[in-house]
């Protein structure tokens, strides 16, 4: 984060598999990178009919980005503003605003857009950060694939497999500002499915005014 020293530990336990690193691939293996946000199903990036911008694991984890609007910095095609501790304005294609409500944003291809307003409260997105595969970017109306919100453009966070994420995790990341810790666990069941459950806390000094008083903005 700008403006700040931030310091962090990540221990995994082994029985995760490893994460591929798109720095790593060769032009042939990046032509044939899989994506599944622009007709909802598994197509080659190559074939994508759309402008598509993929921001993989490496990338978050070399960026140190520690929340879900930060990683999007990433990301040429959006235009990410922090508004305060707590608020964020994200979207593509200008029109941006606390409460932009044109670039659908999806977990996993499920909408997090709340009903309130159809747009994103970002500081209730605790997506834990080493368990994204990737994140793809559309930019461009989308509502034929998508249906409403879909205007500017398309987000969509895919995260791990929680086979993928077996045994356990504990990252810690201290900085001026911000603090935070997350613990996550994934097991076995006895039928021979998965899961993973996980604890995420928090911690954010409030912003500053002008005048240096503080705004209540804090988590």
């Amino acid at each position: 984060m700008a403006g700040e020293a931030q310091a962090q530990h990540t221990q995994d336990v082994p029985g995760s598999a490893p994460l591929l690193d798109i720095a790593d691939l060769s032009l042939e293996q990046l032509n044939n990178v899989v994506i599944t946000s622009v007709s909802r199903q598994e197509e080659r990036l190559a074939n994508a009919a759309a402008s598509v911008f993929i921001i993989s694991a490496g990338d978050i984890r070399r960026s140190g980005a520690r929340s879900l609007p930060e990683a999007l910095r990433l990301a040429p095609n959006l235009q990410v503003a922090r508004q305060s501790a707590r608020d964020y304005a994200i979207t593509a294609r200008g029109f941006n605003g606390p409460f932009s409500n044109k670039l659908l944003v999806l977990v996993d291809g499920r909408s997090v857009y709340s009903p309130l307003f159809s747009g994103v409260f970002w500081d209730t997105q605790d997506v834990v950060m080493e368990d994204i595969e990737r994140i793809e970017v559309i930019s461009g109306p989308g509502a034929t694939i998508w249906g409403a919100n879909a205007v500017n453009g398309v987000i969509n966070v895919i995260t791990r497999s929680a086979k993928d994420t077996q045994g356990g995790l504990a990252a810690l990341s201290a900085g001026s500002r911000e603090r935070d810790a997350t613990v996550r666990h994934g097991g076995t069941l006895a039928s021979g499915g998965h899961y993973r459950v996980y604890g995420r806390v928090v911690d954010v000094d409030d912003s500053e005014r002008a005048s240096g008083a503080a705004d209540g903005s804090g988590l």
